[in-house]
Order: structure tokens, then sequence, then C-alpha cells
């Protein structure tokens, strides 16, 4: 796996960093005991190092914040992907489950805070790109009922052929992991303020629960740092 970092991306937010990991030969479950009883343990670790009122106050929430505010969006109304899974728990809700791949990087994205993405290694085209959107680009994000149109001021990660990720909030549904997935790759985003240790921390602890849950082969963890093309 290779990544291209764009120019203007490298001027405007130098020391960006990424981990991606990949992983081969899985079989995905809608659940597992063992993971299931991995995440009551860690909703209660989680509910009982965090408060909804604490959380603005954490030095990786904090990162992630001041990233998007010079990225010019507010956090407050639009939550990067770690601090929205914590303060989704906070609030009572638990998260849903999907299947044993999602939900095994979801866990070290929650207990890290770190925002992990997965996806299908059959449905994207590498070498990844981090870079700024074109104006009007489509993108299809899960969840989302309709596509919306991006504009120039959103940082994304691309592929070849199409946008994988808004950076680093909302994942594409054309490239999700499904039940029937084989191979996945698991990207761990950075923000100023964000060691390349955590993230590789984060993304080898999602590549551990996968394997553990929905067996395959770890194939390989690596970080890429900003760097001009």
């Amino acid at each position: 796996m290779d990544v291209n970092w764009n120019p203007e991306v490298f001027a405007k937010l130098p020391h960006l960093a990424i981990c991606i990991g990949q992983i081969n030969g899985i079989t995905a479950k809608k659940e597992d005991e063992q993971l299931r009883q991995l995440k009551k343990l860690l909703y209660e670790e989680v509910k009982s190092k965090c408060s909804v009122e604490a959380l603005k106050n954490d030095s990786t929430v904090r990162a992630y914040r001041d990233f998007y505010w010079k990225l010019g969006i507010d956090p407050t109304k639009i939550r990067p992907a770690g601090e929205a899974l914590v303060r989704r728990l906070l609030h009572g809700d638990m998260l849903p489950n999907i299947s044993t791949v999602v939900d095994a990087y979801n866990m070290p994205s929650l207990r890290t805070i770190v925002p992990i993405s997965g996806f299908d290694c059959d449905c994207i085209a590498p070498p990844f790109q981090v870079r700024f959107a074109r104006n009007g680009e489509v993108f299809a994000g899960i969840g989302m009922k309709a596509p919306i149109s991006l504009t120039e001021k959103i940082l994304v990660l691309a592929d070849r052929k199409q946008v994988l990720c808004i950076y680093p909030y909302r994942d594409s549904d054309k490239t999700k992991i499904t039940m029937e997935t084989k191979n996945a790759t698991v990207v761990g985003y950075g923000a100023p303020g964000i060691s390349q240790n955590q993230l590789r921390e984060a993304v080898t602890a999602a590549l551990s629960l996968i394997k553990q849950s929905s067996g395959g082969e770890i194939e390989s963890i690596e970080v890429y740092q900003n760097s001009s093309l």
C-alpha cells in the first residue's frame, strides 16, 4: 500500500500522518461471544474514565477538534468519528452490532478516540491519496439518505477512482466492509498532536481484534507521514 499526499495538503497540514493495516482471509460474522464480552468490559472502562462534560478537555479530543477548526469545520456540530463513538456511549446509547469486523475496529477507536475506517480491499483501487476534494465531487457516505456534492475545502482520503472517506468522520458506502468481505484495509487517521505511536497502536489493536473474532492473517501495518509528491 502506498499513500500520495497532495502538495496543498503538504503545505497546509504538515506533520499529518495516517496508519494503514491490512488483514486477509477474514470471515465476518454477525456476532462473537468473546467479542461481545470484551465490548461490555470496554463500555464499563470508558464510562468509568470519561464524562460528557470532561470530554472536551481530553488531549486527544482537543487535538482532533483543533484540527477541525483549522479545516473550517465546527467540531461541536460535526464530530470526529472517535469522539462521536465516545459521546454516543456516554449518552447511554450502545454501539450497534454491525459485524465482528466492524465492531472490532470500532472498539479501539472508542478506547483511543482515534478515528478508524475499514474498507473492503476488493472495492478499492490503491494507491491512496490524501487531498482536498474537487468542487462538485460526489460522495455517498454510510448512512446518508442521498449523495452529497463536496467542496474544495473538504479533506478526503481517496483512491484512484473515488473518495473513500471525508477525513476523518464519514466513510464511503461503496467501499464499506460487509458480511461478504474477505480482505480488509483498516485506516487510523491522525491530526497534529497525535503521535505515530497512537495511530499504530489503535490500528494494531483493531487488526488483532478482527483476527480474534473473524480469523484471517495480518499482512501489514504501516504509518505514512505527510510528504510532498
